[in-house]
């Protein structure tokens, strides 16, 4: 749990399939910069895949990462960059996915509200919202 300007305020990082379906989760401090904290999340994409990420993901170590694993970094270049790199928005508009996914998420009261104190507690809440997301997609309508 970090402390920033709000508050007491905690992030949570989520890795989504093409069918906004969480993969992996993790917590950080609230002032903990997104595209430092999340760089151990990148392990699981491999050769062929495409990360979809916001501005705060953007940097050359990232897309060197992506590029050496055989992925391809489609992320929103800060405005700043002075030579942006090769950037997609018809694919940007399916990170759509993972805001949905926040989205299913909220409906969590304990989740929304942070009834947990400690943050390991606080990340079991969230994976066991998860699963209950997971069972409804893939709950059998027969």
């Amino acid at each position: 749990m970090g402390r920033s300007r709000g508050g007491l305020t905690t992030k949570i990082h989520a890795l989504v399939d093409a069918c906004g379906m969480p993969i992996l989760l993790k917590l950080t401090e609230g002032q903990a910069h997104d595209g430092r904290s999340a760089d151990d999340m990148f392990d699981s994409i491999v050769a062929g895949n495409i990360l979809l990420a916001d501005r705060a993901y953007d940097s050359n170590k990232l897309r060197d990462a992506m590029r050496e694993r055989g992925a391809w970094a489609n992320v929103r270049a800060m405005p700043n960059r002075l030579d942006p790199p090769a950037f997609s928005k018809w694919l940007y508009r399916q990170r759509n996915l993972v805001e949905r996914f926040f989205n299913k998420l909220k409906h969590f009261r304990a989740v929304a509200t942070r009834y947990d104190k400690r943050d390991d507690n606080y990340l079991a809440s969230v994976k066991l919202a998860s699963i209950r997301i997971w069972l409804r997609f893939n709950e059998s309508v027969a």
